[in-house]
């Protein structure tokens, strides 16, 4: 029974202590400014079979090192359908910062990487396949806020994801 107390203090503790780590966020695509993006895709609908686009894409040259935007765990680097070679880390305040459409990789699930490490390279591999070369970046806050929520298409999963844009700029 002690042991159940003790193991449910470390989590308490744990979750506290990601909820308040600093979360010093930068463009995850090196050299990029604000204008590598456009402003008003997220949540921009109709946007192929996902309804909705949950990120941004980011924009520049084949083969520019793509950055973690914030320190964290690796929790997934591989290929998926729609979003080509993508890398999944948890951050700060138990975010997921999602990366897709990379050219490569260059992490496995399980590394720690801080901010500004390189994780990738940009490119245009899943459903952006031909298409100008760019990293969708999102954010999902594993903790959901109810208030983000709307009516809008799919509006009650953007109680889960966070505008990229917002963040970045």
């Amino acid at each position: 029974m002690k042991m159940i107390k003790y193991v449910g203090l470390a989590l308490v503790i744990l979750l506290a202590i990601g909820l308040l780590i600093p979360e010093k966020i930068v463009i995850p695509v090196k050299g990029a400014t604000a204008n590598d993006w456009h402003h008003n895709t997220f949540w921009y609908a109709p946007w192929g079979k996902s309804g909705v686009h949950k990120g941004i894409d980011i924009f520049g040259k084949k083969h520019t090192p793509v950055v973690s935007s914030v320190s964290g765990i690796v929790v997934y680097a591989g290929e998926l359908k729609r979003g080509g070679n993508v890398v999944a880390l948890l951050g700060p305040k138990w975010r997921l910062h999602y990366f897709a459409h990379l050219e490569s990789y260059s992490v496995s699930a399980g590394d720690y990487v801080a901010v500004n490490e390189v994780i990738g390279s940009l490119g245009d591999t899943g459903n952006a396949a031909g298409k100008q070369p760019h990293v969708h970046y999102a954010i999902l806050s594993l903790l959901p806020y109810p208030w983000l929520m709307t009516t809008q298409n799919q509006g009650w999963k953007k109680m889960f994801f966070l505008n990229p844009d917002e963040k970045l700029r």
